[in-house]
C-alpha cells in the first residue's frame, strides 16, 4: 500500500510539472471519456456501442487486396472512391460527400468551420458528450436545451436566434429518435443558420433526413460507419449537405491534415457502403434482438426508455444504476454509466448478439434474486 501511494505522489509530482507546459486552454479542459476498453479479462461488452457482428466480407477481401506494396504511397486527400460511394448510396452528388477520421473528426470539422459564430450553438443538455468538449475545444459559445421530463428532445424549444443547431438523432444516450417532418420543420423556421443532424445510429430504425438537403442549404448531416457498418476499427466518417457546407469542411480539413483516411479505410468504407444486402441483414438482427430483450427486462422490472439505436437506456426502480453497473462488470458484463444529473440512475447497455444479451439478463435476475 505504502508503495502504491508513494507511486501516486510521485505521478502527481511528474503531472504538476508538466503542465506548466501546456496552454491556458488545454488546462481548463474536461476531455471526452471514451467507453472503458478492458484488458484484464475478458468480457461481454456492452458499453461502446460497437455492432456484435463482424464486417461484411467485401471489406475484409477488399482490404487483403489492397494490403501491397502501395501501402508506401499516400492515400488519396480526398478520398473520391469512398465519396463516390455514398454519394451513390444517397443519390447525391459527389461534391455533397465529405468523408474523415470517423464522424468525431467531421463534427470536429464542422464545429470549426461552420459553428464558430458570433452567436452561441444549441444542443440538448443530455446528448453525445463530444458536443460540449468541442465547444470548449473551440472557444464556442453554446447554450443546452433541456430535454423533456421523458427524455424527448423537442425543437420547438430552440429559438431561431442562435449560430447553429446540433444533436443527434437518435439522441444518444436516451435512444429517442425524432421524425422526420419535426426535423423538416424545424428547417423551415430556422433558416439563418446551419442544422447538423448526428446520424450515427439512424439505421436501427430511423429514416435519415439526408434526402433533405436537396431543400435546404444550412442542413448537414454526419453519419458513421463505425455502428451499422462494423467498422468502429477503421474510423470512418462523413458528411453529406449542399456543396457550399462541404467545401466549408474542406478547408478546416486542408488546414489540419489532408490525408485523414489511410488506404485501407477508404478502399474499406467503399466496399460496406456497396454491400447493402449484409448491412441490412445485420441492421435487422440487431433490432430483432433490442425487441425481445426489452421485453424480457420489462418483466424484470427495469423502465426502458423508446429506442432506434442500437443500445438501451435503462433503469430499475429498487436498484441503483451505479450498484447494477459495478455489480455486472464483477460477473464480466460491461455497461456505460454516466454519472450526470437526470441520468445518474440509468444504465446505457448495448445491443449484443443473442447469446450475450441472454447472459446479460442471467445476470441481471442473479442480482436482483439476491437482493
Amino acid at each position: 500500500m505504502k508503495e502504491f501511494i508513494g507511486f501516486e505522489q510521485k505521478r502527481k509530482r511528474v503531472e504538476n510539472v508538466m503542465s506548466i507546459y501546456w496552454s491556458e486552454l488545454i488546462r481548463g479542459l474536461d476531455p471526452y471519456v471514451p467507453g472503458e476498453q478492458p484488458r484484464d479479462r475478458q468480457y461481454i461488452k456492452l458499453n461502446t456501442n460497437e455492432n456484435p457482428y463482424p464486417p461484411s466480407p467485401a471489406v475484409l477481401e477488399a482490404i487483403r487486396e489492397h494490403t501491397n506494396q502501395d501501402l508506401r504511397l499516400y492515400p488519396d486527400p480526398n478520398g473520391d472512391i469512398l465519396k463516390a460511394a455514398v454519394a451513390d448510396y444517397f443519390q447525391v452528388e459527389k461534391n455533397n460527400v465529405f468523408v474523415g477520421n470517423g464522424s468525431d473528426e467531421v463534427l470536429a470539422f464542422a464545429f470549426i468551420s461552420i459553428f464558430k459564430q458570433a452567436k452561441p450553438i444549441l444542443y440538448p443538455d443530455i446528448s453525445y458528450s463530444f458536443y460540449p468538449v468541442y465547444s470548449k475545444f473551440f472557444e464556442i459559445e453554446a447554450v443546452t436545451v433541456p430535454l423533456t421530463a421523458d427524455f424527448q428532445i423537442d425543437l420547438a424549444d430552440y429559438p431561431v436566434d442562435n449560430g447553429g443547431i446540433i444533436f443527434p438523432n437518435p439522441n444518444a444516450p436516451t435512444g429517442r429518435i425524432l421524425p422526420l417532418e419535426q426535423i423538416e420543420a424545424l428547417l423551415q423556421r430556422n433558416t439563418a443558420s446551419v442544422v447538423l443532424v448526428d446520424e450515427a445510429y439512424i439505421d436501427f430504425g430511423g429514416v435519415s433526413c439526408i434526402p433533405l438537403i436537396k431543400k435546404y442549404p444550412n442542413l448537414l448531416v454526419a453519419q458513421t460507419l463505425s455502428k451499422s457498418r462494423s467498422l468502429a476499427g477503421l474510423r470512418i466518417g462523413y458528411a453529406v449537405g449542399s456543396a457550399e457546407l462541404i467545401e466549408g469542411l474542406e478547408r478546416a480539413k486542408n488546414c489540419f491534415n489532408s490525408y485523414t483516411l489511410d488506404r485501407l479505410a477508404l478502399v474499406a468504407g467503399a466496399a460496406a457502403m456497396r454491400d447493402r444486402d449484409y448491412f441490412d441483414t445485420t441492421c435487422r438482427a440487431v433490432m430483432a434482438t433490442r425487441e425481445w430483450v426489452v421485453s424480457a427486462l420489462k418483466q424484470l422490472g427495469f423502465e426502458v426508455v423508446p429506442s432506434a439505436a442500437n443500445f438501451i437506456f435503462i433503469c430499475h426502480q429498487n436498484q441503483s444504476a451505479e450498484e447494477l453497473f459495478s455489480e455486472l462488470r464483477l460477473r464480466g458484463v460491461l455497461v456505460r454509466y454516466f454519472k450526470q444529473p437526470r441520468i445518474d440512475n440509468h444504465l446505457r447497455v448495448t445491443i449484443g448478439t443473442d447469446r450475450e444479451m441472454q447472459e446479460l439478463v442471467r445476470q441481471l435476475q442473479a442480482i436482483l434474486g439476491s437482493n
